[in-house]
């Protein structure tokens, strides 16, 4: 999959597990943006500031699934249309058990 940052927006300080639990490959907007479906990443703010863009139902599939395991919320999972281009938006808190008891 790719994924890339959007320019002027502030990365949430949870994307370090969103990074550390897929595996994503680094790329330019455009180019994520082009991928057959696309996952958006809100911020604490409340901006999509991270594309993940995936080539198959599979990858994307797998994205949803890691991503609801770090406790975030697809907003649009209960929708039948994509919004902001996106077929995913992912936002909350991002849950992890750093402790290994």
């Amino acid at each position: 999959m790719k994924t890339a940052l959007i320019d002027g927006k502030k990365a949430a300080q949870f994307d370090k597990y969103i990074t550390g639990n897929l595996l994503l490959d680094h790329s330019p907007l455009d180019e994520v943006k082009q991928e057959a479906m696309v996952i958006g990443i809100r911020n604490e703010s409340g901006e999509i500031y991270r594309l993940i863009g995936a080539d198959k139902l599979r990858s994307f599939m797998n994205a949803v699934e890691e991503l609801t395991d770090l406790g975030m919320t697809d907003e649009l999972q209960d929708s039948k249309t994509n919004k902001d281009g996106c077929d995913s938006i992912f936002s909350g808190e991002v849950s992890v058990d750093d402790d290994d008891e």
